[in-house]
């Protein structure tokens, strides 16, 4: 069997161990007669996948009693909407912004007739960093985008406000442990470190769940589906198996911290190499904003065909999804959690490669 090395932002690469195991039940799921897809989701054999995804959340991410974890849909463009929808009473509402995921959360609070405060913002520098970021206590919420996939930067911690704090932990969620003392509400899409896409992850503080008032439709309440336990409607079922294997998996690894330290051990081989080149690669980020998921860089002086021509030489190599997000143009290397240090070991040898012959 071939498999390429996936560096794609999303839907991205899932571990191969997890692909197998999900494979070998396909058909007949814990010699249930039927695969984990066909079955109710009130059923018996569905109810022990599900809640056991729900407790492997809590303990790998150290989740305290008094906050709810929900299966949700839409992905955190939804939440967007669902965040302003549960949580503004009536006051301000504070952002961050730090790239296209923060300013489209902005638009959507904007849709609903709020006014947000921007209260930092990199986009002068056209995103290359994580600004210093100031919230005040008084707000309905405060919201801050984890990662920012396209222009490779990433808070190193959380702002502390005595407002709650929603993220949106979409591109780094179970890369690192959190420090909840400073977190409300922490949402994703699965598509990057839990799974493949159709699930979304919210973890919120219970205090939070009574704000939602009654003419917001039931479905888009996170208090319907912490009551139900998820379960309201038939949830992403699949999905939701595939994100309980991917935790499994993770603690195989040896849970959170031990993968926080080969994903940063991935990231230093990815940057030292583009500061090792001489200028030949320019990273995007600042660095100390620096992604240890997303991996933005160019080639200097912005060289477009040569850019081309790097990416053609990943995919002749078997590697994919190595084209830059158009805003920034040149490589985005997004080495998730699920990504091998070989892989990324692969890239840079190539990349060593390419500048020493195109100098």
């Amino acid at each position: 069997m071939s498999r390429v090395y996936n560096f794609g932002a999303g839907p991205s690469t899932i571990p191969l161990e997890v692909l197998k195991e999900a494979q070998a039940n396909l058909v007949d799921f814990d010699g249930n007669g039927l695969s984990i897809m066909e079955a109710s989701h009130r059923s018996a054999m569905y109810d022990r996948v599900h809640n056991e995804a729900i407790e492997l959340i809590r303990e790998l991410y150290m989740v305290p009693d008094d906050y709810s974890v929900l299966f949700l849909q839409g992905g955190a463009s939804m939440q967007f909407a669902m965040v302003p929808m549960n949580l503004y009473m009536g006051g301000k509402v504070e952002y961050a912004d730090t790239g296209v995921w923060s300013q489209k959360a902005i638009k959507e609070a904007t849709i609903q007739g709020i006014e947000p405060t921007i209260v930092a913002s990199s986009k002068e520098n056209g995103y290359r960093n994580i600004p210093k970021v100031e919230f005040g206590d008084d707000a309905d919420y405060c919201h801050i985008t984890s990662n920012n996939t396209i222009y490779g930067t990433q808070y190193k911690e959380f702002p502390q406000t005595k407002a709650p704090l929603v993220v949106d932990a979409s591109s780094d969620i179970f890369s690192y442990l959190v420090d909840w003392s400073r977190v409300d509400m922490l949402y994703a899409g699965a598509q990057k470190n839990a799974g493949p896409s159709g699930v979304t992850i919210v973890i919120i503080k219970n205090s939070l769940l009574d704000r939602a008032k009654d003419t917001i439709p039931t479905m888009l309440r996170y208090k319907t589906h912490a009551d139900a336990n998820s379960l309201y409607n038939t949830p992403p079922t699949f999905g939701i198996y595939m994100l309980n294997l991917t935790m499994k998996w993770l603690k195989s690894k040896g849970g959170i911290e031990a993968i926080s330290k080969i994903n940063q051990q991935k990231a230093n081989l990815l940057y030292d190499a583009i500061d090792s080149s001489n200028g030949f690669y320019v990273a995007h980020a600042d660095k100390e904003s620096r992604s240890l998921m997303n991996v933005s860089f160019n080639i200097k002086d912005g060289d477009a065909e040569l850019e081309v021509k790097l990416v053609k030489a990943t995919q002749d190599a078997g590697m994919i999804g190595l084209k830059g997000h158009r805003s920034v143009g040149g490589l985005r290397a997004s080495i998730y959690n699920a990504m091998s240090i070989d892989g990324v070991e692969t890239l840079v040898e190539l990349m060593e490669d390419f500048a020493d012959q195109n100098r």
